[in-house]
């Protein structure tokens, strides 16, 4: 299984790592993708995000540049383990076109 969680909106982070885990759960052989854009892209800076990422090296983690720009945030400041993708969108639609499953939560 393969599924990309979507996350443009600071309050929906906590809602998205929940599911992910819930997946998890049930099927810890899913192929995941974390990609966050837009306000959520702070996200990424709180410290329950990044203890997040260290609890689940399976899950790839993406943050879209054009929100970094926006929001003034620096690859430097992100967990080594974040991927920095050019545009938010078009990871999505590369994952959707690769088989991905998208939630948006």
């Amino acid at each position: 299984m393969k599924v990309a969680f979507h996350v443009d909106e600071l309050g929906k982070l906590s809602e998205a790592r929940h599911n992910i885990h819930n997946l998890l759960k049930v099927d810890p052989n899913a192929t995941i993708v974390l990609l966050i854009n837009g306000e959520a892209i702070q996200g990424y800076l709180l410290p329950n995000q990044m203890s997040f990422i260290e609890n689940n090296p399976t899950v790839e983690f993406h943050a879209c540049n054009s929100a970094m720009k926006v929001y003034r945030v620096e690859k430097s400041d992100l967990h080594e383990a974040v991927e920095v993708v050019p545009a938010g969108v078009m990871d999505l639609i590369r994952l959707q076109h690769d088989g991905f499953a998208y939630i948006k939560p």
